[in-house]
């Protein structure tokens, strides 16, 4: 592993890289915070991807590609006169301070629980008005939901145990199942899949990754199921269902 001292020279050569790109390259001047946007949403499901598949390779560039980003919104932060990467880095530092009284302080916790309970309590003496606050409005909806269970149980609202959410998964069904319309339908479906999730924080199942993984799978079966009918002179829209198990039952037994 590098030194202290590589790990600084790295970042200042990133920071000296980023200088010069701004200052000279034409698609690189043009950009704003507005412009880079959504290609550092794009970037981030990138680094979610790696993580997924277990590629370290694959991370270590994708982190990259998000260093390279940050970097870049400090130095727009700079040309306006906002902050720049020193402002950036040590307001972090000392929210971190702040927000780790167990460790830059006297106060004693007993577990990882105790922790996020004081994170939650702390952000509101700073002066959140609530603890949901720091959920980003944009995020998507299942990943929405879990940080909103997990802020809430920060400060003690929620189920004491996972059988309890098992029997609101239970009920939430039962209203799915009963509901009428097509509004009362998806209300029903929504209140229903936020309480599995819940469940499935209460198994320390993550369920935006068990959702992925899954979608990988399905891909991957897809399309053996695709190639494998298309070798023995199949057409995709004309096998009947039975046939296409057959290659699904046969990619299943692969992955």
């Amino acid at each position: 592993m590098n030194t202290n001292e590589q790990k600084l020279a790295a970042f200042q050569r990133l920071l000296t890289i980023m200088d010069e790109l701004r200052e000279q390259c034409p698609w690189d001047m043009k950009q704003t915070w507005e412009s880079l946007r959504h290609l550092t949403i794009e970037e981030v499901y990138e680094l979610g991807d790696a993580i997924l598949d277990n590629d370290e390779q694959e991370v270590k560039k994708e982190i990259g590609d998000v260093f390279l980003h940050l970097v870049f919104y400090s130095r727009i932060g700079s040309e306006k006169g906002a902050f720049d990467v020193a402002d950036v880095l040590n307001a972090i530092c000392e929210k971190l301070i702040s927000r780790h009284p167990h460790i830059y302080g006297d106060v004693k916790v007993a577990d990882e629980e105790e922790v996020k309970a004081n994170w939650e309590k702390l952000k509101l003496k700073e002066g959140k008005k609530s603890v949901l606050e720091g959920v980003p409005r944009s995020l998507p909806a299942m990943v929405k939901a879990q940080r909103i269970q997990d802020k809430a149980r920060g400060v003690g609202f929620d189920w004491d145990n996972a059988d309890q959410v098992w029997e609101k998964v239970q009920e939430e069904m039962g209203e799915f199942k009963a509901a009428q319309t097509p509004k009362e339908q998806e209300e029903e479906f929504g209140d229903l899949l936020f309480s599995l999730i819940n469940y499935a924080r209460f198994k320390g199942i993550n369920p935006e990754d068990a959702l992925e993984r899954t979608n990988k799978k399905f891909i991957y079966r897809f399309q053996y199921l695709e190639s494998e009918s298309a070798k023995d002179g199949k057409k995709m829209g004309e096998m009947s269902l039975e046939e296409m198990d057959e290659y699904w039952n046969r990619a299943k037994k692969l992955k």
